[in-house]
């Protein structure tokens, strides 16, 4: 999967881990809930390989326009919504602040201008690592 995610690397620190844990699968919802208050004002666009389930459709739509925030993102992703290949960016106003990459459903890679996200992804997933 080839993204836009130069903007991303400015001032921008990440980490990765694994989609997996045992039999729970981290969802982009899961994600969504877990950067809290962080993700709520932010505009949000949803790009993806493969399209695993209609609600992919419209989340297409939606980005290909003005974006949406992350309630109506988070409607589209539950309940459960594993994706293949796809990236979740995050803007406030015109600044990117967060990416979420699920690669090959397999891992996840979080980027973040704010450190305090990151931190929270560690402390919850063990096994996270420094990108």
């Amino acid at each position: 999967m080839v993204r836009d995610t130069g903007r991303a690397e400015a001032g921008m620190k990440g980490v990765t881990f694994p989609a997996g844990h045992g039999k729970h699968y981290v969802t982009l919802a899961e994600l969504l809930v877990r950067l809290g208050s962080f993700g709520l004002g932010l505009t949000w666009r949803v790009e993806f390989d493969e399209i695993v389930d209609p609600r992919c459709v419209e989340m297409g739509k939606r980005s290909a326009d003005v974006g949406m925030d992350m309630l109506t993102l988070l409607s589209l992703t539950s309940p459960f919504l594993q994706l293949i290949d796809a990236e979740a960016r995050g803007v406030a106003g015109d600044e990117l602040v967060v990416v979420l990459t699920e690669v090959d459903s397999a891992l996840w890679d979080v980027r973040a201008v704010d450190e305090r996200v990151l931190s929270e992804l560690r402390r919850h997933y063990p096994g996270a690592e420094d990108l």
